[in-house]
């Protein structure tokens, strides 16, 4: 029972599924307006199933500590992210929706999700420090995964994209071994930071230097975890929370696929609204955690959050789209346009500059910022 009450809110999700798949047919009949409204609704549906999922995540976070922790959130997001776009292509979707997808969930992991929490956090703090070893390590491979699958393609010949395809599925596959193993091995500091903490005297007698800083690492909880969050609960109900709300989600997105593409048509919505919606839905979780680190003063889980959610997005999400466009014998535009590489090569190099020095300020933060309502208003214009 106490299990039923604390995961009362998937019950939400759970019902629209079945009134979806109950309904579906009805909804489509009725008309674009009701498919709009029916689309709206289970959207609310999957960002509810997709925060139990990371509520979750974050409490194996939390237990096995970083830099597994932020690493359990980036894969559980990517792993959201996957099944909506494979289930969206599934159903037609427009051939640029993985690339607009992975295009746009860089932009908000870098530009919103880093900018704003650096906006707010310097606001709070001033500077906030960080290991610029991750901030490097991230830039250099997201450049590396989004050059070799993403600006290539262009010049790849058509007959020849099956050649390309399946190369560009062993480089990210290799990629992300070696990333992998740095970050969980040897090289794991340069995703860590040891905070200072404060020894409290523990009586009257106490010497003053007690309350210096320690640099040692803290102990505290993961960022953004509550009090009711860091309770103590069964790893295995975890996991399977995790595996049960990513197939729910996958459920609700096959449906609000029909109804989405079903209330779009003809209206003239920009085809990167769809992708923005699904980069959206799929970060969500990612943004609460990432800005409540930084409230915190603790910005190397944002940096983690951030620049980890985009590498793992790039560096997961193309071999396995690359995987399905082979199986099907259909290949997806992944090549970016000049606006969107233009936009790419802006925010990198943004960020390899503000991320160079170890601190993050205001200043850092509103330029990526900026970038990132950039990147909204030429979405809506159709660029």
């Amino acid at each position: 029972m106490s299990l039923i009450r604390q995961e009362r809110s998937l019950f939400i999700p759970i019902v629209m599924a079945v009134l979806a798949y109950l309904v579906e047919h009805a909804i489509l009949e009725a008309g674009q307006a009701a498919s709009l409204i029916g689309a709206a609704l289970l959207i609310g549906a999957i960002v509810i199933a997709s925060m139990r999922v990371a509520h979750h995540a974050e409490i194996l976070a939390h237990k096995v500590g970083d830099p597994y922790g932020t690493m359990i959130l980036t894969l559980s997001a990517v792993a959201v992210e996957v099944i909506i776009l494979a289930i969206m292509m599934n159903n037609e979707a427009s051939p640029t929706l993985v690339r607009d997808t992975i295009y746009s969930a860089v932009m908000l992991d870098i530009n919103g999700i880093l900018g704003l929490a650096a906006l707010i956090g310097g606001l709070k703090h001033g500077e906030q420090p960080y290991n610029d070893d991750s901030g490097k390590t991230y830039g250099v491979m997201i450049l590396t995964a989004m050059g070799i699958s993403m600006i290539v393609p262009e010049f790849i010949p058509r007959d020849k994209w099956q050649y390309y395809s399946l190369y560009t599925i062993f480089a990210m596959i290799a990629l992300y071994g070696l990333f992998l193993r740095m970050q969980v091995g040897t090289h794991s500091y340069f995703f860590s930071y040891s905070y200072p903490t404060r020894q409290p005297p523990a009586d009257k007698s106490t010497s003053a230097a007690g309350d210096i800083p320690s640099q040692g690492t803290s102990q505290a909880p993961s960022p953004g975890l509550s009090h009711a969050q860091t309770h103590p609960q069964s790893t295995a109900v975890s996991i399977a929370v995790i595996l049960f709300g990513v197939v729910l989600i996958g459920g609700l997105a096959e449906v609000m696929s029909v109804l989405a593409d079903a209330g779009l048509e003809g209206t003239g919505a920009p085809v990167a609204l769809t992708a923005i919606l699904v980069a959206a839905i799929s970060a969500a979780p990612e943004i609460l955690t990432a800005l409540r680190a930084a409230l915190n003063n603790r910005m190397q889980a944002t940096v983690n959050i951030a620049m980890g959610a985009s590498l793992s997005t790039v560096i997961l999400t193309v071999p396995v789209m690359e995987g399905i466009a082979l199986y099907t014998g259909q290949p997806f535009v992944m090549a970016m346009t000049p606006v969107q590489t233009t936009m790419v090569a802006i925010t990198l190099i943004a960020a390899a500059i503000n991320l160079n020095d170890g601190e993050t300020n205001a200043i850092e933060g509103m330029t990526h910022f900026i970038l990132f309502t950039t990147f909204i208003m030429l979405s809506f214009i159709g660029l």
